[in-house]
């Protein structure tokens, strides 16, 4: 089973574990956060991934960080240097929660798992038409912007 570490900006990526927990009675071992603190030197933030990593215990990790360019991303892409693991930027909790359902899935597929589950999960809901229906003809009046 794949191993999954969250690096976000605090509180973001201990928040998205307690989602987790919550959605999932029974959370999975394997799984860990890491909230990088403001002023908190890159060096040191990365040290502590390292022993999260290990402490996952599994030979393959998928690495999910909140913003590509942002100090959590940049520190997860010296993490997974020659490891094998795999690096998402641009965590929601659709993608995660889609990660953690199919961690046993072999790594490459879990990626596109995970990739599937974030752009799926966003979707305009709040309009003023129901969505995905179709106007009917009468609601079509040229005229209906005058009062």
């Amino acid at each position: 089973m794949n191993g999954l570490l969250i690096i976000a900006h605090a509180p973001l990526a201990s928040a998205m574990l307690q989602c987790v927990s919550h959605v999932f009675t029974d959370p999975a071992q394997g799984i860990a956060a890491l909230d990088v603190q403001p002023n908190m030197p890159p060096e040191e933030t990365l040290a502590q991934a390292r022993i999260l990593m290990g402490q996952l215990a599994c030979s393959q990790v998928l690495v999910l960080t909140d913003i590509f360019g942002a100090t959590p991303c940049n520190v997860a892409q010296k993490l997974v240097d020659g490891v094998d693991s795999r690096l998402i930027a641009g965590l929601n909790l659709p993608m995660l929660l889609r990660a953690v359902s199919y961690r046993h899935e072999p790594l490459e597929a879990l990626v596109a798992r995970a990739l599937s589950g974030a752009s799926q999960g966003v979707m305009q809901v709040a309009i003023t038409a129901p969505q995905n229906q179709n106007r009917r003809h009468h609601d079509q009046d040229r005229y209906d912007h005058q009062q």
